[in-house]
């Protein structure tokens, strides 16, 4: 069966500086039109980072939209869709933390809440970190510490890390990492 809904009409609703609210009208698979609601965005980058003492990077950030300071790995949007994935997720690494990696895994795509937003975020695992100065977006303001990855993966499990990139990106890292030492 062919679930594609196709688009008949689309109202651009609200055009904000990172999201972009849309009211499409589509045609469903049996020939009906209904409403969907929607936020494009320009998609985003985290990564995992990871020292050679097996620990990786975490952030602290206050995040108004839930009213709370949150434990989250580096991340950030893109600045264009055009900007390239790979330099996005080495950017605000070095932004955020300082850290700049040798090495850098791509661990695939996180969408948050598919139902309502376009916003794709690309997951990743730097390895082999130097660091340097970092330099945070102006109204930025972070807490960056470092935690042994096994403490983390418990801190996903015990749900003390309530963003979920946070939590995947971990989950997917330990794995491969588990799974590298297997070979």
């Amino acid at each position: 069966m062919d679930l594609t809904e196709k688009t008949a009409s689309s109202e651009l609703i609200y055009d904000g500086k990172v999201v972009h609210l849309y009211r499409d009208t589509v045609l469903l698979p049996d020939g009906k039109y209904s409403v969907r609601e929607y936020v494009k965005h320009v998609g985003a980058v985290c990564v995992i980072a990871l020292t050679d003492q097996n620990e990786i990077l975490l952030e602290r950030q206050y995040r108004y939209a839930v009213g709370k300071t949150l434990t989250e790995i580096p991340a950030g949007k893109r600045d264009s869709e055009e900007e390239d994935w790979d330099k996005a997720a080495l950017r605000e690494l070095r932004e955020e933390t300082g850290a700049v990696p040798k090495e850098l895994y791509d661990l695939g795509d996180y969408y948050g809440s598919p139902a309502i937003m376009g916003e794709r975020i690309r997951m990743y695992l730097a390895r082999g970190l130097s660091f340097s100065e970092s330099q945070l977006d102006e109204g930025e303001f972070l807490e960056v510490f470092r935690m042994p990855l096994a403490d983390a993966v418990k801190a996903v499990m015990q749900g003390k890390f309530p963003d979920g990139k946070t939590q995947c990106a971990i989950l997917r890292a330990a794995m491969m990492i588990e799974n590298e030492k297997k070979q």
